[in-house]
């Protein structure tokens, strides 16, 4: 008797180690696969959104995530690269696209125009942000106007721990002297793009810096 029921208990806890295995298998598989695929169709929505509303002339387009606000196009990762701006950073905005980070300045303003992305789920818009190199463009697009920025720093030339809030300010200067930082021009107008530095979970940061070069009416308005 006393080998039987040790037999069950034995057999209950093979099956339950079964089922958890398979529910954490599940639920990486739905991190890493399941949430990019959503996330590329909600980019793409989103995306068609703002062009419909901009068509109307709309500035912005209120969504399900939040407002959209831009389109960024990133020529190194492809001509069908197009993932939409949303205002914040909130799990829902960057589930959607690009979050501008609240208080840095508008996309073509002077000042700093900061944006966070995932590197990986939830579409992953900056997986591959090492492979960014200087002098590589980011288009951004709002209703009126197309923004382009060059890179000056490479996308894995600066990493920085997630509390490293200078690389937020309105002319980011590194604390680390002969650090990576970008030109300190108190008129310029920046870009910075922030992901995670690893394709797993980190505190750590990937960051890179760019400068506009160039703006002019959008096409088609």
């Amino acid at each position: 008797m006393a080998r039987t029921r040790r037999a069950r208990w034995l057999l209950v806890c093979g099956v339950l180690l079964v089922l958890a295995g398979g529910a954490a298998l599940a639920y990486v598989g739905w991190e890493y696969v399941g949430t990019n695929w959503v996330s590329a169709r909600r980019h793409a929505a989103i995306v068609g959104d703002l062009e419909d509303g901009w068509a109307d002339g709309q500035a912005t387009v209120r969504v399900e995530a939040g407002t959209a606000t831009a389109i960024v196009r990133i020529p190194r990762f492809g001509a069908d690269y197009a993932v939409p701006v949303l205002e914040g950073t909130s799990d829902d905005v960057l589930a959607a696209g690009f979050g501008h980070v609240d208080g840095t300045a508008d996309a073509g303003a002077v000042g700093n125009y900061a944006l966070a992305a995932h590197r990986v789920t939830h579409g992953q818009p900056l997986r591959d942000m090492p492979d960014l190199e200087v002098g590589d463009r980011v288009v951004v697009e709002t209703e009126r106007t197309t923004y382009t920025y060059e890179l000056v720093t490479a996308g894995d030339a600066l990493t920085v721990p997630f509390t490293a809030d200078w690389v937020l300010d309105p002319l980011p200067t590194n604390p680390e002297e002969g650090g990576v930082e970008p030109p300190q021009d108190p008129g310029g107008r920046l870009l910075t793009l922030t992901t995670c530095s690893e394709l797993f979970h980190t505190d750590d940061r990937l960051v890179a810096f760019g400068e506009l070069v160039s703006s002019s009416p959008r096409r088609g308005r």
